[in-house]
């Protein structure tokens, strides 16, 4: 009995130093980062990459303040980060401005140090119907439902490559004409990040103002968890505990190993 105990032990200490340090699971919930993160993918966060922060760490002890480490993201990036208005909740998305980067969005056109980003349109990205959520075209929308070449209901959104200074190119989509299309610009503060999500017109993120279930506003380098590093797993949602067959069905098994 003691020994069985003793190799629970160290397999639990080592699979918590291993989540706290090295490497962690997150899920996506929600369609912000579409097209690049779709929601039920399960990708792997790498720890390391940024440094650590108590919000790091499973639970957030409060061990010591401020950030271990020199390493910071780069623009593109994608981060796992704790959203500054409730830190129990976990987000993911896209570093566009860094500190000293004044950021400002101008008919859904990021405009980075007073230069906008390229951006280039690309083929439409088609999604099933019923994944799509609301695909009502009308005044100032530009989303279509429409039919795949198999015949499925899909809907289709404008795709655009956006291309950051320095070569750093993903894509983005843009639904329509919104409010948030047009942000005043900011100059990102030291220890700050300023986060887009890839769905431009549905995404809560660094253009709005940080509170619980809402916006993110310019998030601390604290907050930070880590750096996006694969997908390991995803399922379109499909799947029932009491059909086993159908956890095979709903795997979409091209987006596994999607790194970033």
């Amino acid at each position: 009995l003691w020994e069985w105990l003793r190799f629970l032990l160290v397999f639990v200490l080592l699979a918590l130093a291993l989540r706290s340090f090295v490497i962690a699971p997150f899920s996506i919930p929600s369609r912000s980062m579409t097209p690049t993160l779709m929601v039920g993918d399960y990708l792997f966060t790498a720890k390391w990459s940024y440094g650590y922060s108590r919000y790091s760490l499973p639970f957030s002890p409060a061990l010591f303040d401020g950030r271990i480490g020199e390493d910071r993201p780069a623009r593109g990036d994608i981060v796992v980060f704790r959203a500054p208005a409730d830190p129990a909740i976990a987000y993911v998305k896209r570093v566009i401005g860094l500190p000293g980067d004044r950021v400002a969005v101008e008919g859904g056109r990021v405009i980075l140090n007073g230069e906008p980003v390229p951006r280039t349109r690309i083929a439409d990205f088609l999604e099933p119907l019923e994944e799509a959520g609301d695909c009502r075209p009308g005044p100032g929308r530009e989303l279509m439902p429409d039919e795949d070449a198999e015949g499925r209901p899909v809907c289709r959104t404008p795709r655009y490559r956006e291309t950051l200074p320095g070569g750093r190119s993903y894509t983005v989509l843009d639904a329509g004409d919104v409010p948030a299309d047009d942000f005043a610009e900011v100059t990102v503060p030291e220890g700050g990040y300023f986060l887009l999500g890839d769905d431009r017109d549905r995404s809560a993120d660094s253009r709005f103002e940080a509170r619980r279930g809402g916006g993110v506003g310019i998030v601390p380098e604290q907050y930070l968890v880590g750096k996006a590093l694969v997908v390991f797993w995803s399922s379109d949602g499909t799947a029932s505990w009491w059909n086993p067959a159908s956890w095979f069905t709903a795997t979409r098994w091209n987006r596994i190993g999607e790194s970033f």
